[in-house]
């Protein structure tokens, strides 16, 4: 994947890198802190859900001596981000309407947010109060180490499906779930709408991924990092390794097979309209 053939943000990186919060932001620890770790490398909306909230307060802005061109992973992260605007902006416009741009937070250890304070456990996520994605970089080595997955176009994937998530956000989809979810009988049945969204994203992720295709040569290669990746962090892979079990009515992300078929789904139509996950019936997703 050749990144570097990609737009920059614009400076839309908020870099607090190497300040974090003392301690690593949340007391994590134990048994509890990996279930908690292993539910947020779902790359979830809110970590909110896990963590039990916070005030909200909008990302800070950029302080700071610039990155320099050595910096690679900030580097790499700015022109992910910066691809992300580009093909949402013409989608949207495309639609006639505008979209806007959300800003990403890199940090270390850990850091707050308008969802609460997030740490290294948390995972990348999205933070619908202040339209934020926050982002340790360290998850990408443990992605290679504990995830089985690993790459650029992989770790691209992780970014692209939180902002998929602005996206929803944006299109007022993120609100209809959560009203749904408040409104469900059974938990099952508010997991069901989680799962839809999570999956949308995927599937958005993948509407990037084409639209980008030729500006960074993506591979066949390229393309099966990713979906090692899908395939780790499905509900039925996450809850065997924490568990030891798969209980289907707890999934709130979907299975490793439907976070591939939705990711693929949007790589290979390029088209955000083939990303309705909501009017299939739940056991067709």
């Amino acid at each position: 994947m050749d990144w570097k053939n990609l737009p920059g943000s614009g400076g839309g990186i908020d870099d607090r890198r190497g300040g974090g919060l003392p301690g690593g932001g949340i007391a994590v620890g134990g048994v509890g802190g990996l279930i908690i770790a292993l539910i947020a490398m779902f790359f979830g909306v809110d970590p909110g859900a896990i963590l039990g909230g916070g005030q909200q307060t909008a990302p800070q802005t950029q302080s700071g001596a610039a990155p320099s061109a050595n910096d690679e992973e900030y580097q790499f992260v700015d022109r992910i981000l910066g691809s992300t605007h580009q093909v949402w902006s013409q989608v949207f416009q495309e639609a006639g309407r505008t979209y806007t741009k959300p800003p990403l937070v890199l940090y270390t250890r850990g850091t707050t947010s308008g969802c609460g304070q997030a740490s290294s456990a948390v995972g990348p996520f999205y933070c619908p109060a202040d339209n934020g994605i926050y982002l340790d970089t360290s998850f990408f080595a443990t992605m290679q180490q504990r995830l089985g997955g690993g790459g650029d176009f992989a770790y691209a994937y992780v970014i692209s499906h939180e902002v998929g998530h602005h996206v929803q956000n944006e299109l007022g989809i993120a609100d209809q779930v959560t009203r749904r979810q408040r409104s469900a009988r059974t938990e099952a049945e508010a997991n069901s709408y989680g799962v839809r969204l999570e999956l949308q994203a995927d599937c958005f992720a993948g509407v990037w991924g084409n639209r980008t295709r030729e500006q960074t040569n993506i591979t066949q290669a390229d393309v099966q990092e990713a979906v090692r990746t899908a395939e780790a962090i499905g509900d039925d892979n996450l809850q065997r390794q924490s568990q030891g079990r798969v209980v289907p009515d707890a999934f709130t992300h979907g299975s490793s097979q439907q976070r591939v078929k939705w990711f693929m789904t949007g790589l290979r139509s390029g088209n955000p309209n083939d990303c309705d996950t909501f009017s299939l019936p739940y056991n067709q997703l």
